[in-house]
């Protein structure tokens, strides 16, 4: 799995990435999260990616694709290089032929009431997986003839691990969350498997995202480890809430782009957005590139904010 040299050569340059999902539309979560990924590899003289994660086309909508991109051009935000993830699908299963070759893949034939059935609470406050399917063994004709979702048994060890803002990340993945599902049950490559194949291809040195995905950073950087991939530095920042106190998301009645742009320009909203995240005293109009001679993780905020619109 690791890339050739000549690979390896051209995308040794520090490189950032934004990766969101087009399963609906951007949202002020999406969009502080373009714009704090932006500036960390601006600010580096880092590449910056932007990765359309587009391979759940069970919840694919229409014209979700064009719009993200529209929502980045509105905020002034620029990238080096365009990936959709499903231009990807190739490194995706020859991922999971290594891990069958290694052989950690295993189906599970678990249903979701037995799973929370064992009550075990994950790192993340869902429920972990008890890998009580450890031990089966694959089709003989491989695994892409298996009709139940596919397992990585993960090493039952500790991943000591920090990120870049002291936020500790350390965990066992196999026992707190449970080995992961790489391909679910309809053929979709799952999240943990993707996310770390897709950062290699594109050379991704940097990753910063939000701190809901905190959790799940042990179970990639093992999931780097069986596949020989290098590991990326992180930095998770503080998220946007509703009055809920859930994750500002698209599932949860978050403004969504259309409604932005009616009340905001890009250039208003980005000032929004710097002074939400202390980057500015006031919500000033402004661009990235006016952030950028100022921005420091430093100051940026550390706890997370009520959203009301």
């Amino acid at each position: 799995m690791r890339p050739s040299a000549a690979v390896e050569t051209k995308l040794s340059a520090k490189t950032g990435r934004f990766a969101p999902s087009i399963t609906g539309a951007a949202h002020p979560g999406t969009l502080l999260a373009a714009l704090l990924g932006w500036l960390d590899a601006r600010s580096a003289g880092a590449r910056f990616v932007l990765r359309l994660e587009d391979l759940d086309h069970t919840r694919l909508r229409p014209g979700m694709r064009e719009e993200m991109v529209r929502a980045l051009e509105w905020l002034a935000i620029d990238w080096d290089q365009l990936v959709l993830q499903s231009s990807l699908s190739a490194q995706h299963e020859a991922a999971l032929d290594h891990l069958a070759a290694l052989g950690v893949l295993y189906p599970c034939q678990c249903s979701r009431k037995q799973r929370l059935a064992s009550n075990l609470v994950a790192a993340d406050g869902g429920y972990a997986y008890d890998n009580r399917c450890r031990g089966r063994k694959l089709p003989a004709a491989g695994w892409r003839h298996a009709d139940e979702p596919l397992r990585v048994q993960l090493p039952d060890t500790r991943v000591e691990l920090f990120d870049e803002g002291g936020l500790d990340l350390s965990q066992s993945p196999s026992l707190e969350m449970g080995d992961p599902i790489v391909r679910r049950r309809d053929g979709v490559i799952a999240y943990h498997l993707v996310v770390v194949v897709d950062d290699a291809a594109s050379g991704v040195t940097r990753v910063v995202r939000g701190r809901d995905l905190a959790t799940s950073t042990a179970t990639q950087v093992q999931l780097q480890g069986l596949l020989g991939l290098s590991q990326p530095s992180y930095r998770h920042h503080f998220l946007l809430l509703e009055g809920d106190t859930h994750k500002l998301a698209k599932l949860h009645g978050s403004l969504p782009f259309g409604e932005l742009q009616q009340s905001f320009s890009g250039d208003a909203f980005c000032g929004l957005l710097g002074a939400l995240a202390g980057l500015q005293a006031q919500p000033e109009p402004c661009t990235p590139t006016d952030l950028l001679g100022g921005f420091r993780w430093e100051r940026v905020r550390k706890g997370d904010l009520l959203f009301e619109r």
